[in-house]
């Protein structure tokens, strides 16, 4: 069984696939090729959003959408910790300051209550992460950023597709970033990202950005770097469009499945829980998570009936080496509880009832096995 089985979806799509590539392949045009500028145009009109701009990777969108807000040494970018470093990573990498913010125990998404305290003079923007493919609280969010001026740039590098009330993720905000990362709701075949706005200024500098700054060849009116997306990768997530709609649908009936399945478990061992996915949005689970006691030990006999399992993530940012001086050890306790107990399970469209019965009956197992000690 696979964890996320890519393989299945690419032998559904190969002949689209490889007849893609192979069109990139005639036309020659590796970097900024015609499947660029139809990429941003379907994905756009997808979302909803005046402007797509397509960059490298999910970590590029997110730089290049700091960069583009002209984000300065000394500023604060208010985030969570409990993401992939990513997240704060690009802040840090302009000499601006991370300041993390507790989750909500639930949804493992930034807490909305918790934000307006943490606004402090030096705050230059806000950066929820729609986490595990449900989107956070932007209505509050955004709410609170228009009382203090500030921007609020969705980290939605899992939560491409879902929705929030009627909106799609991605276009919630300033900013909108996600990730063609392979084993995102909608990935490529190597890095790949996009940033989604509906503002022309923000995006006429994430493009010259993503090309060294230039607004014309060899004119460079600001500082950029080499962040633009492959044409063969556009080419690739083009040709993986037209299925995406029935591969969210069916992570959607999985996902809900999964909840069906597991919630008895919930109910009969303590420790074991699901997330709570909010009535005014969905989730496409870019991971399928649950909370489980004794992690290494759940996990290695799910490993040994033969279940992949990972772990997103299994230490807070401000727990981590590199971003420990921007945050007391003892703050964000919620990060920190959801990080020792939080396990994914396979989950991809491809996945088969029968597999994921399997998955359901094996976590039963290491899950009574627990109780019993065996």
């Amino acid at each position: 069984m696979h964890f996320i089985d890519l393989q299945a979806q690419y032998a559904t799509l190969k002949t689209d696939i490889d007849a893609a590539i192979h069109r990139v392949l005639d036309h020659g045009q590796y970097i900024m090729g015609p499947e660029v500028k139809q990429l941003e145009t379907a994905l756009a009109e997808r979302v909803g959003a005046k402007h797509c701009v397509t960059v490298s990777s999910g970590t590029e969108a997110l730089l290049i959408a700091l960069m583009a807000l002209d984000l300065q040494p000394g500023d604060e970018v208010i985030t969570t910790p409990f993401t992939f470093a990513a997240t704060a990573e690009v802040i840090a990498l302009l000499g601006a300051k991370p300041v993390f913010v507790d989750i909500e125990p639930d949804t493992c998404n930034l807490d909305p209550t918790l934000v307006e305290a943490a606004i402090t003079p030096k705050t230059r923007a806000i950066m929820p992460v729609s986490l595990y493919g449900q989107v956070a609280d932007m209505a509050e969010i955004n709410a609170i950023a228009a009382r203090h001026r500030l921007p609020v740039i969705e980290d939605a590098a899992q939560s491409f597709g879902a929705t929030y009330r009627g909106n799609h993720s991605g276009h919630l905000s300033t900013i909108g970033c996600t990730s063609f990362f392979p084993s995102k709701p909608l990935g490529c075949y190597g890095d790949g990202g996009a940033l989604f706005t509906d503002d022309d200024a923000l995006a006429q500098a994430a493009r010259e950005i993503r090309v060294h700054g230039q607004s014309a060849r060899y004119t460079h009116t600001r500082v950029g770097l080499g962040g633009r997306m492959d044409t063969l990768q556009c080419a690739v997530v083009l040709a993986k469009l037209p299925r995406f709609d029935w591969e969210l649908q069916r992570r959607r009936e999985l996902g809900a499945r999964y909840h069906q399945l597991l919630a008895p478990l919930a109910e009969r061992h303590p420790g074991f829980g699901l997330l709570t996915v909010r009535p005014d949005r969905d989730s496409v689970w870019g991971q399928y998570t649950v909370f489980v006691p004794a992690r290494a030990k759940v996990q290695a006999a799910l490993q040994a009936a033969g279940i992949p399992t990972a772990v997103h993530y299994p230490k807070p940012l401000h727990h981590q080496a590199a971003y420990a001086a921007f945050c007391c050890p003892d703050c964000c306790p919620h990060s920190v509880a959801a990080a020792a107990r939080v396990m994914s399970l396979p989950m991809s469209p491809d996945l088969s009832e029968a597999d994921q019965d399997r998955v359901v009956a094996a976590l039963a197992d290491a899950l009574a096995g627990l109780s019993t000690g065996t």
